[in-house]
């Protein structure tokens, strides 16, 4: 027997409704959670079609199967998932006669696979043991955190001042590190690692969306890891610097199945690192689309980052997050989780929780070799003024003695 998959009974039915499309085969992703036991399945959602105009004239076969166009859902679909949840793989409803090779196909992606006949949407999985379950979505604890961030990230002169989305990954890798040697408080206490969660608090009963029990995380930054740790400063020639400040809301949710506070935290520092990651690739994704390449020259650029905002699942205690504008209306998030996840939502649903964050990208003065210059040579200057502070001093003690001794043989 394969790993053990828990799967949301309503995936059942929308698995079945989408074996009914005339179609050869139709593609899709399982998105949950893993743990060490099993993995939980709560949502399958279909590979969009490509070509609107294409997919109703022609039906595709399955030599059509757009390895890249399902790539790029996934990734996409990555972005709206908060801590905890991730893409577990692809599903493949298909024809008995396309099933194997449909299998194999995908199965060169290294991802899940389960293939439906068309005939019996609820066949028997392999080489996953499948089991349906009622009210699983209900089934989650949800940990949220608001993220203080100041990053300051210097440009140096010997890189190209203009690969800015590169220079700014480096310096959110720095950061992702003091993220994961951060202490998180639980609800105010400092818990260790291998306890249970909800150890010392009372578990809320039923599976309602109300009944969702809510951990407030606070995260602590450590400036230094322990006494023994000495800093070093590094003198650096740079062109500039970027800086993104803000707050951010995070959140994560993990299984109630007697969790731990490591899987827990583990699940919240993901979604920190990446929401900040996030925004800034759709950032720049945005700057490349309406100003194209960006520009060699290096000018002081004020941006505001895109706002996270959450969406509930339907009939579930999950929130699932998507990234906007400032310009963008409701109408065109709504557009996007139809298209992403098969999902509508009602505008009303859409909460946005948090403020503006910015990147600010500043550039050195014009004469930046006269200014280096200049603050070298006082630099210079005042590095050997201390390292001849004694011969100084001692000249000094001469002088006044000589004046001194002037004065009293002239008496």
């Amino acid at each position: 027997m394969g790993r053990t998959y828990l799967v949301e009974e309503g995936i059942g039915q929308y698995l079945s409704e989408l074996s009914t499309a005339v179609k050869p085969y139709v593609t899709g992703l399982l998105i949950g959670q893993c743990s060490p036991q099993r993995d939980y399945v709560i949502r399958a959602v279909r590979t969009p079609p490509k070509d609107q105009h294409e997919e109703q004239n022609s039906p595709p076969k399955l030599a059509s199967l757009d390895e890249e166009w399902i790539t790029t859902h996934a990734s996409q679909v990555s972005r709206m998932l908060p801590g905890g949840l991730l893409v577990l793989g692809v599903f493949m409803i298909a024809s008995p006669e396309l099933a194997k090779d449909g299998q194999n196909a995908l199965r060169k992606q290294r991802v899940v696979c389960r293939t439906y006949d068309v005939q019996d949407p609820k066949s028997s999985a392999k080489p996953a043991d499948w089991k349906y379950q009622s009210a699983l979505s209900a089934s989650w604890l949800a940990l949220g955190c608001t993220v203080n961030v100041n990053i300051h990230i210097p440009l140096l002169a010997t890189s190209p001042n203009h690969d800015l989305e590169k220079n700014t990954k480096n310096g959110l890798n720095r950061w992702s590190k003091q993220i994961e040697d951060s202490v998180f408080l639980i609800n105010g206490q400092v818990k260790d690692d291998d306890t249970e969660l909800l150890e010392g608090q009372k578990k809320s009963r039923g599976n309602t969306q109300s009944s969702t029990q809510f951990s407030d995380v606070k995260v602590l930054t450590q400036l230094c890891q322990g006494s023994s740790h000495r800093s070093t400063a590094t003198v650096q020639v740079c062109s500039g610097s970027i800086n993104l400040r803000g707050a951010v809301k995070c959140r994560a949710y993990i299984h109630n199945n007697r969790p731990r506070v490591k899987e827990a935290i583990q699940a919240l520092k993901r979604d920190i690192i990446n929401t900040l990651s996030d925004r800034c690739e759709i950032l720049f994704e945005d700057l490349i689309l309406n100003e194209g390449p960006q520009k060699k020259s290096f000018e002081r650029e004020y941006h505001v980052l895109p706002q996270r905002l959450f969406v509930p699942v339907p009939g579930s205690s999950v929130m699932l997050s998507d990234y906007k504008f400032g310009d963008e209306a409701a109408g065109e998030i709504q557009e996007r989780f139809v298209e992403l996840l098969d999902q509508a939502v009602q505008a009303e649903e859409i909460h946005t929780a948090e403020g503006i964050s910015t990147v600010d990208i500043c550039p050195v003065p014009d004469n930046l070799e006269d200014t280096q210059q200049t603050q070298l040579t006082k630099a210079t200057l005042l590095l050997k003024l201390q390292q001849n502070m004694g011969v100084v001093v001692a000249a000094a003690v001469a002088i006044l003695a000589s004046i001194f001794s002037f004065n009293y043989f002239s008496d």
